[in-house]
């Protein structure tokens, strides 16, 4: 429970240190959009790479010299924790946005700072709203911005960490209509940080995993009609060559 009390009392100090950062950080982008974009990255960065340390999560990487440094990506990945968003996003070498909840709209501050950061909220009883979102995603990844996206659409509660719920494909059509690289990210054992003795968090180790790019382009056209399933035996492969590992 002590891990737990200092990551809230951290955050909160950042919340408060926050408002100086966007503020600071609004100045700059009047002048230099593409700054504005980093000095929110890098603090965001750093203050994920706190909680990670107050959790005592040892992050093992594999993979990461897969990640295109110069040009935007979709990275796509299994979901268990809420901690694979902090875990992924404190290793983004570019700007990047997560597609989330549109419930997390209604969390005040935070949700400012996601909107900077790029991020885009999903309303999943709304198709007309869902594609708008991915028409967005399309736009900002042309403007250099990478995105992340974890497909099946919440978390999996699942002691075997090779179960997935199925990837929804619909997801994929930002790499599809940019042509952008698909980055496979594999996790295991985030759960255990967290979710799988809810309210304490223990020290774990994880892994993560970067596959190689996948571009839609290169595939058959079989593949590219179900990227969504290609992409997850891609991650399943990779999860269970990371388990067989330890």
């Amino acid at each position: 429970m002590i891990r737990l009390i200092f990551i809230v009392l951290f955050l909160l100090l950042f919340f408060i240190v926050g408002i100086l950062i966007a503020w600071i950080a609004w100045i700059v982008g009047r002048f230099a959009p593409a700054k504005q974009d980093l000095i929110c990255l890098r603090a965001v960065q750093a203050a994920f790479r706190v909680v990670l340390f107050l959790a005592g999560v040892k992050v093992e990487v594999y993979g990461e010299e897969n990640v295109p440094k110069e040009e935007p990506v979709l990275y796509v990945g299994n979901h268990r924790s809420y901690f694979d968003i902090v875990i992924t996003y404190a290793r983004c070498p570019r700007p990047t946005g997560y597609v989330a909840k549109d419930s997390m709209l209604k969390i005040p501050f935070l949700s400012g700072w996601m909107k900077r950061l790029h991020c885009l909220f999903l309303d999943r009883k709304d198709l007309k709203a869902g594609m708008k979102m991915i028409l967005t995603g399309i736009e900002q990844i042309k403007g250099g911005i990478s995105m992340c996206i974890f497909p099946e659409g919440t978390r999996v509660q699942s002691q075997t960490e090779t179960d997935m719920l199925p990837f929804k494909e619909g997801s994929l059509k930002m790499a599809e209509k940019t042509g952008c690289a698909i980055i496979p990210m594999a996790l295991t054992h985030t759960a255990d940080i967290f979710e799988n003795h809810i309210p304490f968090i223990r020290r774990t180790r994880v892994a993560l995993i970067y596959g190689k790019p996948v571009y839609p382009k290169q595939l058959d056209k079989e593949q590219r009609r179900h990227m969504g399933a290609y992409t997850q035996e891609l991650i399943r492969g990779m999860l269970e060559e990371a388990l067989n590992r330890e």
